[in-house]
């Protein structure tokens, strides 16, 4: 079971312009199943799916995919004709120059710029940017990197990915956004820097598969996983089942049939540990299963691998700065 959670901070920026559109933000939280109060705790989370509905349903009430941050409205139904644009081309790199001039028809603040050079290629964001833009800039560079992922059906590497700004979430939000790729603030240009190499790799969707992607494509592209052989994956797979009876470190590399330390090496080049491992899947755990009022807090921490409630509440606390009773009751 996957579930994984977002901080509230990008939940902030999905309404940042609601109510200068008309809207209330308050109501679309509740028809997203997410409580307005957490909202008001910069340490809170929400489930991955439900900041995806939120996100949805923003652009839909704005009619705008750009959620109000650019000067002129993207209409929705444009993210669909791109995707109907690019699902033809043969090789990545035709697909990426294809969805980079797609969006230049916009005339926007922000223009794309697609090169490549040496053994690199880039995607750039030309305009200027200040911190009203920064949600529509990790948009459009978090978008674009996990769609041409989704053509390729693999997580294309990033050699670097650059911000111009300074971070909005934590360093945690932002390595998990771009896949424990390196991401740098406060640089010259914000844009994604990939291997030259990727531009020859094969679409592999068709129009078909699109139909499905598009049902929910926010959603998928937020939760997709195509790294099923990669350590990271591996580890929390047999963690993710075994939540109950925690295993140790050792434990898990013994069933891979690997050193430990070698094991955390591993995990430590892919930008994670076997801690951050355990806590990431606990936590998200807890607050899938928060929102199952049938269940008391006794049997959630149960679940979330906690023999006593005391350390997980106070564990709960640690990651959301809120104990699990108050999380619960903003729900």
């Amino acid at each position: 079971m996957r579930n994984p959670s977002i901080s509230v901070a990008f939940a902030r920026r999905v309404l940042a312009n609601a109510v200068s559109a008309g809207l209330d933000p308050s109501q679309l939280l509740r028809d997203c199943q997410i409580s307005p109060r957490l909202l008001r705790d910069d340490s809170a989370r929400i489930p991955m799916e439900r900041y995806a509905d939120l996100q949805v349903a923003a652009m839909v009430a704005m009619d705008d995919e750009s959620l109000g941050y650019g000067s002129r409205r993207i209409p929705v139904g444009c993210w669909n004709m791109m995707c109907h644009a690019v699902i033809g081309c043969e090789t990545l790199g035709q697909a990426m120059s294809r969805y980079c001039r797609f969006f230049q028809l916009f005339e926007l603040d922000l223009q794309t710029r697609f090169e490549a050079e040496g053994d690199t290629c880039s995607i750039t964001l030309v305009g200027d940017i200040d911190a009203a833009s920064a949600n529509l800039v990790e948009m459009y560079l978090f978008n674009c990197h996990r769609f041409c992922s989704w053509l390729a059906q693999e997580h294309l590497p990033l050699l670097q990915v650059n911000l111009s700004y300074t971070p909005a979430a934590t360093q945690e939000d932002y390595r998990r956004m771009f896949l424990a790729n390196p991401v740098a603030f406060e640089q010259p240009d914000s844009e994604l820097i990939m291997p030259r190499a990727v531009m020859d790799k094969p679409v592999k969707q068709t129009q078909q598969s699109l139909r499905h992607f598009l049902r929910h494509p926010v959603l998928i592209l937020l939760t997709q996983r195509y790294d099923q052989d990669s350590w990271t994956q591996q580890v929390r797979d047999r963690v993710r089942h075994n939540l109950v009876h925690m295993p140790e470190l050792a434990n898990v590399a013994a069933d891979l049939d690997v050193h430990p330390q070698t094991l955390r090496r591993r995990l430590t080049a892919e930008g994670t540990t076997f801690k951050d491992i355990k806590n990431q899947l606990r936590r998200d755990t807890a607050l899938y299963f928060l929102g199952k009022k049938s269940l008391s807090i006794e049997e959630i921490a149960h679940r979330a691998g906690f023999s006593e409630s005391s350390a997980f509440i106070r564990a709960f606390k640690g990651w959301t700065g809120v104990t699990p009773y108050s999380y619960r009751k903003g729900l």
